[in-house]
């Protein structure tokens, strides 16, 4: 037998399960949920995507790297992922980020990135090119954000809600997009609505999901000089985003709009598993939808103190809504009593 064979098995499909795996796992804990509904055909894709993406996120994180040098790591890491760098460059670009690392997961994860990109090389070129037209834009979105935020000793903050929605869409809808386009072209049958509408609701969901990311996060971003609420609404009410976390219960009103414009996304992303007829992919995809809805219900229980706490939801819970998908093999009824009650509060599904 070969060595770089075993049991059928050959090296890039060891390294590959691998990487969807133990290390996909790792670094995220419910997308590694999400991945294990969907059908071989899509995990592979999506899980390469994710793992690349997440890449990239922990390399325009590092801060003990200077802004203009995170930057030029994303631009070298783009022209890889597009085929305009080699492997070897993009790996030498990366390799000073790997011992930064204060969480062990994120190093592994930086010291898998040959064999990522190694992978990429070799899934097939539809699924190759649609990787890399989101991780563009993922990118694009994360140094966009470097070149607002990249200087922590003041409070920079977007301008409009379209800066926040150009980002939203930038770092998650987008994902919405590639998932859709995956889904019609690996699944006969794929949904009941057409393309150009699952697509339109696959890009709210994306950008509503990562909404909740942004209010999850608006104590931590504040404290780091980071204000995602735009500039023009705090100013109606006299506020400004140096004043938020002094004044939290002025900026209740703003906090709460964005809620609700997350929640339109969830709606979004309901309305889209509606549409699935796979009930694996429908699990996959309405799972972020069920958790983000409990994440939501936990942001207005503490009200304007949100800001000092660090909100997330159980891992008990969320092991229990995916048993729950499971066992209901993802039935639409299932799905909306989980949804409904998150939405509503009440807690009983969880228990």
């Amino acid at each position: 037998m070969n060595s770089d064979t075993v049991a059928g098995v050959d090296a890039p499909g060891r390294r590959s399960w691998h990487l969807r795996t133990a290390i996909l796992r790792s670094v995220s804990r419910s997308f590694y949920l999400s991945i294990r509904f969907l059908p071989r055909q899509l995990r592979e894709p999506i899980a390469l995507a994710y793992l690349l993406a997440r890449t990239t996120d922990t390399v325009a994180d590092t801060t003990r790297v200077p802004c203009t040098v995170r930057m030029e790591a994303l631009k070298m890491f783009s022209d890889g992922i597009l085929g305009k760098a080699s492997r070897e460059m993009v790996v030498n670009q990366v390799a000073s980020f790997v011992p930064l690392q204060e969480n062990a997961a994120e190093r592994t994860l930086l010291d898998s990135l040959p064999d990522c990109l190694e992978w990429l090389e070799q899934i097939g070129r539809a699924d190759r090119d649609d990787i890399r037209a989101v991780l563009e834009k993922i990118m694009h979105g994360q140094m966009l954000d470097l070149h607002r935020f990249g200087d922590p000793t003041q409070v920079r903050v977007l301008e409009t809600a379209a800066d926040l929605d150009e980002y939203t869409y930038l770092v998650a809808g987008c994902v919405g997009e590639f998932w859709t386009q995956l889904c019609f072209r690996h699944l006969r049958d794929f949904a009941s609505l057409i393309q150009d509408e699952m697509l339109a609701l696959g890009r709210r969901y994306g950008m509503g999901l990562q909404l909740i990311n942004v209010l999850r996060d608006a104590g931590t971003d504040l404290r780091a000089g980071r204000c995602y609420f735009p500039d023009d609404e705090l100013g109606a009410i006299g506020l400004s985003a140096a004043q938020i976390l002094s004044e939290s219960d002025r900026f209740q009103p703003i906090y709460q709009s964005w809620m609700e414009k997350a929640q339109d996304g969830l709606a979004c992303g309901m309305e889209y598993s509606r549409a699935i007829r796979n009930r694996r992919v429908r699990a996959a995809t309405v799972l972020p939808a069920l958790i983000g809805a409990r994440t939501l219900a936990l942001f207005r229980k503490p009200g304007a103190s949100a800001l000092d706490q660090t909100i997330k939801v159980p891992r008990r819970e969320v092991r229990a809504i995916v048993l729950s998908l499971a066992v209901h093999l993802a039935s639409h009824r299932e799905i909306e009593t989980i949804f409904n009650r998150a939405t509503e509060n009440s807690f009983a599904v969880f228990r």
